[in-house]
């Protein structure tokens, strides 16, 4: 069975949701929508205050190449474009939108009758998708239409999809694999004639064998697709983790990128996505989110327009449990925890883990003991203790030369340290630094206008 080549963990598995079909959960009266929904510039506002607008409408433009439009998820008035908590408490601009109805924006197609033939070339297919504001939707919220823009110079050899979703609780991909299995295999197709490529490959853990096998069967009437199981193993779905398992090519370290071993890599999800924004042109308004934890009622995957505060979706879940101590936006390995629930469901938001008792608590940290298990643990190679340590003691220059901004951020050091050291909180503080100290350095390289 394929797998990346150094390091990673097995975490505990609790995919309670992965049996639970795709419900559509109701609109919501109010909605919030954050202008930064993806790495890069924020989005620019198009509408204000008591505008009128229609579901799928634009309301906020791409603010620079490496950005995103955003569209109306409801039909209403914006009641506001202001500086909102987001779920880690932090205010950020957002536009607020009052629900009335759900009158749609003319020119897109709502049915579900498949489309197979694409009639578009390569550019027209990278500026509807432009325009439909895809981002990468397991997390990275990376614009698809820049990464498919493949600079002068370097050559796609394949793409590949990640099926993996190896976060312990999370189901969204799942389920979305298996009830939307065609589609996204057009959608392959479609990346494919993006890139200019005639191989691609569909990676999925052997621990979702209903959608290994439905996808292979789909996939059988297509030529150039395959689909690649792969070993249960966190982090297998990081992208250049992925890379390795499937073609055995190693992705350099920053500033290198997929591209420069041949690989375009987009999340199931995201390929749905641009299935229905090139066939369909149906902006990106709504995504499924798994909504999930032990004490949970009732864990379910929901269907859910962007903007919807996330305490609606726990409600339709059963509530929030009187004992839960956590609310995580994404899965207990790389999500963030909230502390505001009101905060609303955006474009990278793939679930909402709910933890309680043990797991949602933290241990006192003790000494480290040198182990070494963190070393043992990390895919890309590095040292978490040592990272950890230095920059503590702000030693931004050691942490750049031992390429802190490799890191993919996973938590596998952090989950196996024995003395319960928060490495990662410590590493991305570091990472964050360095990186920001690479940027300034290359500003004030560059020629003055």
């Amino acid at each position: 069975m394929k797998t990346f080549p150094m390091g990673g963990v097995h975490p505990s598995e609790n995919k309670l949701s992965c049996a639970k079909p795709i419900e559509v959960l109701p609109l919501p009266e109010v909605v919030t929508i954050p202008l930064a929904q993806h790495i890069g510039a924020p989005a620019v506002a198009k509408v204000a205050k008591g505008d009128k607008v229609l579901t799928g409408q634009l309301i906020a433009e791409a603010g620079s190449f490496m950005s995103a439009n955003i569209h109306s998820p409801v039909s209403g008035t914006v009641t506001a474009v202001d500086m909102v908590p987001n779920g880690q408490g932090l205010r950020q601009m957002m536009i607020t939108i009052k629900r009335e109805g759900d009158d749609w924006a003319e020119g897109i197609d709502r049915s579900e009758t498949l489309v197979k033939a694409c009639p578009f070339s390569a550019q027209e297919i990278i500026a509807k998708i432009k325009d439909a504001g895809i981002v990468g939707m397991g997390g990275a919220t990376f614009p698809t239409h820049v990464k498919l823009a493949v600079p002068p110079g370097k050559k796609a050899e394949c793409v590949i999809i990640n099926g993996v979703e190896c976060e312990p609780y999370l189901t969204s991909d799942h389920r979305t694999m298996l009830e939307h299995g065609e589609e996204l295999v057009v959608g392959v197709t479609i990346l494919m004639k993006a890139v200019g490529v005639e191989k691609a490959y569909i990676g999925i853990e052997n621990n979702k064998p209903d959608a290994i096998a439905h996808l292979k069967q789909i996939a059988a009437g297509y030529e150039g697709i395959e689909v690649v199981p792969l070993k249960v193993m966190y982090p297998q779905g990081g992208e250049k983790q992925l890379i390795a398992a499937v073609t055995g090519r190693q992705v350099p370290p920053p500033p290198a990128l997929p591209i420069d071993v041949g690989a375009v890599v987009c999340n199931a999800s995201t390929t749905v996505a641009v299935y229905r924004a090139v066939q369909k042109s149906m902006p990106l308004i709504e995504r499924v989110v798994t909504v999930t934890g032990k004490r949970l009622k009732e864990p379910k995957n929901l269907l859910t327009r962007m903007g919807t505060p996330v305490s609606t979706l726990l409600e339709a879940a059963g509530g929030v449990p009187e004992e839960a101590s956590k609310v995580i936006n994404g899965g207990p390995m790389m999500g963030r925890a909230m502390v505001n629930l009101a905060s609303p469901v955006t474009k990278g938001c793939s679930g909402i883990t709910v933890l309680s008792g043990r797991e949602a608590v933290r241990r006192e940290a003790a000494q480290c003991i040198k182990c070494a298990k963190c070393v043992s643990a990390c895919p890309m190679g590095l040292e978490p203790y040592y990272l950890s340590k230095m920059t503590q003691k702000k030693g931004w220059d050691a942490l750049e030369q031992q390429m802190i901004t490799s890191c993919i951020e996973c938590g596998c050091c952090q989950s196996t340290c024995p003395s319960y050291l928060p490495l990662l909180d410590w590493i991305r503080l570091g990472k964050q630094t360095v990186m920001g100290i690479i940027r300034a350095r290359g500003a004030a390289a560059a020629p003055k206008k």
